[in-house]
């Protein structure tokens, strides 16, 4: 296939190929392809760089992706226009091996012919800071929620997960309180005399 668009549901995808024609094949990622392993911490926690793996059910789908992709395939990467959606079309690079490929950045904030035909003629790079934006909150998601989680398990309820920003930022303010807490005011006087 010459042209591949890759947009993140199956829904988008069967819309979107009505408006683009035989030249163009649209398929979907079905969101994040690659993520932090699930049983292990998954980031260098000295550098903070993450280490991710193909999500177990994402292999079906990569490989289809794959199947459709040769060197001369032109590759559109069509994710939602956020920091999740700018995240999920870089991983989908080094998931497909697809770095020698012509790769394109396209996004559309209606599926209409007009909207789609106009991203397509006006591709841009992706956007590195939104998606160094993405790591940063993954990265603090598990880093909260990798031991604290399997607390919550215990004393609250299975399955609820402590790794969101939202944690993060209580931990945060939970450690700011107990620093003022600690402090002990004391008083200090300067003199400057003529």
């Amino acid at each position: 296939m010459k042209n591949l668009v890759i947009v993140e549901s199956p829904a988008k995808a069967r819309t979107i190929t009505k408006f683009l024609g035989k030249d163009f094949k649209v398929m979907a990622s079905m969101g994040h392809v690659r993520d932090l392993p699930k049983t292990k911490i998954g980031f260098d926690e000295e550098t903070f760089e993450p280490k991710y793996v193909i999500s177990k059910d994402k292999t079906k789908v990569i490989k289809e992706l794959k199947n459709n992709i040769t060197k001369e395939t032109i590759i559109y990467l069509a994710a939602d226009e956020d920091r999740e959606g700018e995240a999920i079309a870089w991983h989908l690079i080094p998931a497909l091996k697809i770095e020698k490929n012509t790769i394109f950045r396209i996004v559309f904030h209606e599926i209409t012919k007009k909207a789609i035909t106009k991203a397509v003629e006006n591709p841009r790079v992706l956007d590195t800071n939104l998606v160094n934006a993405q790591q940063a909150r993954r990265v603090l998601d598990r880093l909260v929620g990798f031991e604290l989680s399997p607390l919550l398990w215990k004393k609250v309820r299975p399955s609820l997960s402590a790794g969101r920003v939202q944690s993060v930022a209580v931990r945060l303010i939970v450690e700011r309180e107990k620093d003022i807490a600690k402090f002990t005011a004391t008083s200090s006087y300067k003199v400057t005399a003529k």
